[in-house]
């Protein structure tokens, strides 16, 4: 008795033997594939919180004459004990930047709330040392013959901090190294979903012309409105 041919079609189908290439495409592929899912949220979720900061901070900077605080100045003013004013008793040597003595910039920590890191500028009357920092400003003066100390902080606001972050303006080495790991993420993260849409694509007609637009708007928006 003889199957039906369906059934034979099927059973032949069901039955009809790979290649050895084939399977070796097959689980290729799907290496691949495992492995951009896995860099493509690893990436994401290692940019994630950055990319929440650096989009809201996009904003405010695009708007930053409407959202920008009044500026707070402190000023404070203080004496170097007699002890500490020797270390920086004037003395014959010419100009130079070098940091405070230990000591006083210690001293000035616990007095003016300042920090008293980073490099001074010494010359025969005063050492002047700049503090600028993310928001805001700040400032120490001492006088080298009577020991006077004053100082001044300045804070612009958590917008104008934030911002700055942006910016990577006054925020030291180590925040620029975050920066750039940062960027080495998004860049992961855009090439990784790039390569997903490709591999995805046949099945979604419109990711190519979304695509598209997505580079022609602002190209369009540059050539004609930016000059």
């Amino acid at each position: 008795m003889k199957r039906p041919l369906f059934v034979r079609i099927a059973s032949h189908s069901m039955h009809a033997p790979v290649s050895a290439a084939q399977k070796k495409k097959k689980s290729r592929k799907a290496f691949w594939l495992k492995q951009l899912h896995s860099w493509h949220w690893i990436s994401s979720a290692i940019s994630l919180i950055g990319l929440l900061l650096f989009a809201f901070t996009g904003i405010t900077l695009n708007h930053a004459a409407d959202v920008e605080g009044a500026p707070q100045t402190v000023e404070k003013s203080a004496s170097l004990p007699p002890a500490l004013l020797k270390q920086v008793a004037p003395d014959d040597a010419p100009d130079a930047k070098k940091p405070l003595p230990p000591g006083i910039a210690a001293w000035v920590q616990k007095e003016v709330g300042q920090r008293g890191d980073g490099e001074a500028e010494w010359s025969a009357d005063e050492i002047y040392l700049p503090l600028p920092r993310p928001g805001g400003d700040g400032w120490v003066s001492i006088d080298r013959h009577s020991g006077a100390v004053t100082s001044e902080a300045t804070s612009r606001g958590w917008i104008s901090y934030l911002n700055d972050l942006h910016k990577g303006r006054n925020t030291g080495t180590v925040w620029k190294w975050f920066i750039d790991i940062f960027a080495v993420a998004c860049f992961l993260f855009a090439l990784t979903g790039l390569l997903l849409l490709q591999l995805h694509a046949a099945k979604r007609p419109s990711t190519w012309p979304l695509v598209a637009i997505g580079l022609a708007i602002p190209a369009m928006l540059a050539i004609i409105f930016i000059h």
